[in-house]
């Protein structure tokens, strides 16, 4: 495995240890090298779709500009691009939230809950690399919100 530098942090090169195929697994250690690999490239990947996803909006939003003379018709092009909008707007706080993920992974915290410091299942991890919180952890925390928001 080589090192490099980039802005001062030194880093592991996972591409010559990480197959393609390969998915992380209970019975290894947890965060293992490969593990943080993994996860890092799942986030790379899911930024990316989300930019590209935008830029594409962002160029139909420009390209559809035009002078439509019929009221419902312009009624349901409006309505169709503030819906638009908002997606673009959830997925923008998405590429946020991937940010700090990714964040976690350069600062070693990555896959440990924020509430308890106890890891965070591989499974959840998988279908939801943005958690900061293990299940348990969330379930508490969404019980009191909903606790909250019905006083």
């Amino acid at each position: 495995m080589t090192r490099s530098t980039a802005k001062g942090k030194t880093k592991m090169k996972a591409e010559s240890f990480l197959p393609d195929d390969y998915r992380p697994a209970e019975d290894e250690p947890f965060m293992n090298d490969r593990q943080v690999e993994y996860f890092r490239r799942k986030l790379l990947e899911w930024k990316a779709d989300l930019l590209s996803d935008t830029r594409d909006t962002i160029e139909g939003l420009q390209d559809g500009t035009r002078n439509i003379p019929d009221v419902a018709d312009r009624a349901s092009e409006e309505t169709d691009r503030a819906l638009e909008l908002r997606t673009r707007d959830r997925q923008r706080k998405l590429v946020s939230k991937i940010d700090a993920a990714l964040r976690r992974i350069d600062e070693g915290e990555y896959g440990y809950c924020s509430v308890t410091g106890e890891p965070i299942s591989l499974k959840r991890l998988d279908a939801r690399p943005i958690a900061t919180m293990s299940l348990e952890a969330q379930e508490r925390h969404e019980r009191r919100e909903k606790v909250h928001r019905d006083d």
